[in-house]
């Protein structure tokens, strides 16, 4: 069985086809894409062509990393392409969830196929005994399902389940490059119905469904209940299944009605409700239709916001939740939930407990352990907690008593006493249905900074950051405030950091376990000191931020940068100061300061000035001054850190991991791979010649604005901008002290304006730039 992949086929070019093969090109290989001959169309590879064209026009949720990886997937049917088949490592069936259609298309495959070639289908339904029965030894040894989650390029679980017929080297070269190459986090299941997620989250669902309607709730009073105090998506139920789609979770039910045994809990909750039978006929299925349980119209220009009232399935008008948690965090904001006198107390105790004691009752049928029903509910569901971990949040002594006061009994792990997970020594260890408990075996290349912080102390912290040593010489700087964002507390620490490391280790990493890297300077901060009109609070906080900023690009030692999710503002301008940066394919990186009326102010524009310079993005002066401006006035942010590459934040040291559970490891080992023959920059003040702002600027602010007229405001603040990047007369050459002085000169000027007050408090109350 060979090591790598080369070419890979998706068949099937409906909604999640199309993506997959979208993300195995993100990975780098040739990916044929193959549908049924369009009867409708000249041409016969319509459907296909139709598919990739549709991924391409997305406003958002886009399957590719970038525009160009599209090239690599050729469309074609299954008519006149089956014999591409002939030449592929990997084949991904994605067809209708139909047995017989999918071994029909399996027989046909089997003719073609070369002997050392992948099949796998995406099923999340289908049992894989049930898609080998009756199939040669020779395609099950070679046979496996890989359910994808929508969309898969976001999504980080991957199901994986392997027959007793399939050939371990088949499962093993399929996890590595699932895992390394489209950078999924990978669950074994067992081959029962619905596997984890599914079997988990449709019983959920479907148990939220019907006691909603029984208790005559409004669909926002649950949504609040099951997401914020339970620490998950604040999509809650009905927004989740609209996200799913309204279409599919029936499909799924019918799955586990047939293949569930009659005492199976499931059983109770099976039935599709008739508010949500009356979507479907009027063909609501959710966002990709426009409409579900929620949607969004227009009514005199003006968006209304509209949800179904259950009792009627009718629209109307969509309310805030009525009901109010006492003042609680953590732990406690679940059991205040729990105990609201009052339906919606009932409502969640209901569906937190009966889906906590079903699951309790699913080891080992589902899965191996129950951390891998933990890992795959966080990862597939996106909650905060898995269910065994929200058992030991909830407390098992409160559990226990209350089901036992509801008449019930306890499934499975809930008989057995004690906590579901212990930490030994600073390693955790979960519980087996024995009552003993078992170490996960460790997976190779991953670094987790949970683990380092279980068997060990912070080198120094604050209530915004730490400093971690984690091997080898290489410290790790993270930051946790809110979103990450970064205030004087925060800077001080990272200096303090940055002097002990340089003292003390090889590296530096900066880096966090948050969705976020960064979302920038606290806005809430800075507002409190314009609101005062302490100038000179303001001016020490820029000033701090620039110190601390130069101290880490010519500390005496390598600093790698290693960001997933946002990185903006002063988050992005952190990155822009390390050594090198190691990113998560999925880095939204962006300058965007201009959006709350301001400018990078912590040397954004300086590096950005020079790293263009660098890179030769032009060989006019104008042109050099222009590329940056319109970077940072257009607050061009990155959707991928291939575009990032791009747009210049990252440059040719920099690298990019695709899996985030591997981010850490990969940083680390590019801090020691630099720490071998480290030298610190020579010099601050490097110049280069720039031109006067007259020369380029107006054509530039035409080119933002695209007809639309400019504020007199906005012109101030794109001159202020310019003056920041811009030479005093053709040829002259600036430098980054240069640089500096004018982003905190003009940064100074624009705080005081109170159009920048509005913009700040907008961004802080909406999440949404102002444009006064």
């Amino acid at each position: 069985m060979k090591q790598t992949l080369r070419k890979a086929a998706v068949i099937g070019a409906g909604v999640m086809g199309a993506k997959i093969a979208a993300h195995i090109a993100n990975a780098g290989l040739q990916v044929y894409l193959l549908d049924m001959v369009s009867e409708s169309a000249d041409d016969r590879n319509a459907i296909a062509k139709s598919a990739i064209d549709r991924l391409l026009q997305a406003s958002s949720f886009s399957a590719f990393t970038h525009p160009n990886r599209a090239e690599r997937v050729i469309p074609g049917n299954i008519d006149d392409h089956m014999g591409l088949l002939n030449d592929v490592d990997w084949i991904v069936e994605a067809v209708v969830e139909r047995s017989d259609v999918k071994k029909g298309l399996y027989k046909k495959i089997e003719d073609i196929r070369k002997p050392d070639c992948v099949l796998s289908s995406n099923t999340s339904t289908i049992p894989l005994a049930e898609l080998t029965r009756g199939m040669p030894e020779r395609f099950a040894g070679n046979f496996l399902i890989t359910h994808f989650f929508n969309p898969p390029r976001y999504m980080r679980l991957l199901e994986i389940i392997s027959g007793p017929m399939t050939r371990p080297e088949v499962t093993r070269t399929i996890r590595e490059f699932i895992d390394r190459h489209l950078g999924k986090s990978i669950v074994d299941c067992k081959d029962s119905p619905g596997f984890i997620c599914n079997r988990i989250g449709v019983f959920w669902l479907q148990c939220a469904l019907h006691t909603a309607i029984r208790l005559n709730l409004n669909l926002e009073e649950v949504d609040a209940a099951m997401s914020k105090p339970l620490g998950n998506p604040k999509t809650g139920v009905f927004g989740l299944m609209d996200l799913i789609g309204l279409d599919l979770i029936p499909h799924i039910i019918a799955t586990l009605k047939t293949g569930l045994p009659p005492s199976d809990a499931f059983h109770a909750y099976s039935e599709v409700p008739a508010v949500y039978s009356g979507l479907l006929d009027r063909g609501f299925l959710g966002r990709k239709t426009g409409a579900g349980f929620y949607r969004i119209r227009r009514m005199n220009g003006d968006k209304l916001s509209e949800s179904v009232d259950l009792a009627s399935g009718e629209y109307r008008p969509t309310r805030k939740a009525g009901f109010k948690l006492p003042d609680q965090t953590g732990n406690a904001s679940i059991r205040a939930l729990l105990d609201l006198p009052d339906d919606i107390g009932l409502f969640a105790w209901r569906i937190v407990s009966e889906t906590l004691n079903y699951t309790a009752g699913l080891v080992p049928e589902i899965a191996l352990n129950l951390a891998d029903i933990d890992r795959a509910m966080r990862l597939g569901f996106n909650w905060r907690t898995g269910p065994f971990e929200m058992i030991d949040r909830i407390g098992i002594d409160y559990l226990e008593t209350r089901i036992r006061r509801d008449g019930k009994a306890l499934n499975g792990m809930l008989n057995v006493k004690g906590p579901m997970y212990r930490t030994d020594g600073g390693i955790l260890r979960h519980k087996n249905p024995n009552g003993e408990f078992t170490l996960a075996p460790p997976m190779p290349g991953v670094l987790s900074l949970d683990d380092i912080k279980r068997r060990g102390s912070p080198l120094l912290e604050n209530p915004c950051a730490s400093l971690w040593d984690i091997g080898d010489g290489v410290a790790c700087f993270e930051f946790h405030t809110p979103m990450n964002t970064l205030n004087r507390e925060l800077l001080d620490l990272l200096q303090r950091s940055i002097d002990l490391a340089a003292d003390k280790f090889r590296a530096l990493v900066i880096y966090n376990d948050g969705p976020h890297f960064s979302a920038g300077a606290d806005l809430k901060e800075l507002l409190a000191a314009i609101e005062a009109q302490n100038w000179a609070e303001v001016e020490a906080f820029i000033r701090k931020g620039q110190k601390v900023y130069r101290a880490l690009k010519y500390a005496p030692l390598p600093v790698i940068g290693a960001p997933s999710g946002l990185a903006l503002g002063g988050g992005a301008e952190i990155l822009l100061h390390c050594d090198a940066i190691q990113a998560h394919i999925e880095l939204q990186m962006g300058l965007v300061e201009t959006g709350v009326g301001l400018i990078p102010g912590w040397g954004g524009c300086k590096e950005m000035l020079f790293r263009n310079h660098a890179a030769r993005e032009s060989t006019k002066e104008g042109t050099l001054a222009a590329t940056t401006f319109l970077l940072i006035a257009k607050r061009s942010v990155s959707q991928s850190a291939e575009i990032a590459r791009d747009l210049n934040f990252l440059s040719e040291r920099d690298s990019i991991t695709m899996n985030r559970d591997r981010l850490l490891a990969d940083a680390k080992a590019k801090a020691l791979n630099l720490a071998r023959h480290y030298r610190t920059p020579a010099s601050a003040n490097v110049s280069i010649v720039s031109s006067p702002a007259a020369t380029w600027l107006s054509a530039a602010i035409d080119e933002i604005a695209s007809g639309k007229p400019v504020s007199d405001y906005e012109r101030i603040l794109f001159q202020r901008l310019a003056d920041v990047l811009s030479g005093d007369a053709p040829g002259t050459r600036i430098n980054e002290q240069t640089v500096s002085e004018r982003e905190l000169e003009n940064f100074m000027f624009l705080v005081r304006r109170p159009e920048t007050s509005a913009r700040i408090e907008t961004m802080l109350k909406t999440g949404k730039a102002l444009d006064n």
